[in-house]
């Protein structure tokens, strides 16, 4: 899986719980500040070090982060190098990253790689029928 994980937030955890109670083991790479220089609400976004921290401090609170290899996505480059590797199984995604799964899954096989299970996260949604997102969190702190 992979993703900015910013303001660690209920679907995050979703997703982070979801994806360690079906495999042994997770991989997340995790994006660098300088993937989110166009990000919305730059601004308010967690540095890199606070994000990660913010990931294992969580994973660590049900599970053993011997489970987990956090990579650091540094380039676009990097996530289509990591999606490459044969020795994946699947990956865990939410809804709105479905189209970039189905685009990897085409490279693995045009690579002559066996496509990589994708297993989709419904997107959770707030007490007012608004999916949860750190955009929307930073909205807020503006």
């Amino acid at each position: 899986m992979g993703g900015t994980f910013d303001h660690l937030h209920e679907g995050h955890k979703y997703l982070l719980r979801t994806a360690l109670n079906i495999s042994h083991f997770i991989e997340i790479g995790l994006t660098s500040q300088e993937l989110l220089d166009n990000k919305k609400g730059f601004s308010k976004l967690e540095d890199f070090t606070t994000r990660k921290t913010n990931l294992k401090n969580f994973i660590s609170s049900f599970t053993d982060l011997n489970r987990v290899s956090i990579v650091e996505i540094k380039n676009w480059d990097d996530m289509a190098e990591y999606s490459q590797d044969p020795t994946y199984d699947g990956l865990i995604l939410s809804q709105e990253t479905y189209s970039n799964a189905v685009k990897l899954n085409e490279l693995r096989e045009q690579k002559g790689l066996k496509p990589i299970i994708l297993i989709v996260i419904p997107l959770l949604k707030d007490k007012n029928s608004r999916k949860i997102s750190s955009t929307a969190i930073r909205e807020k702190l503006e």
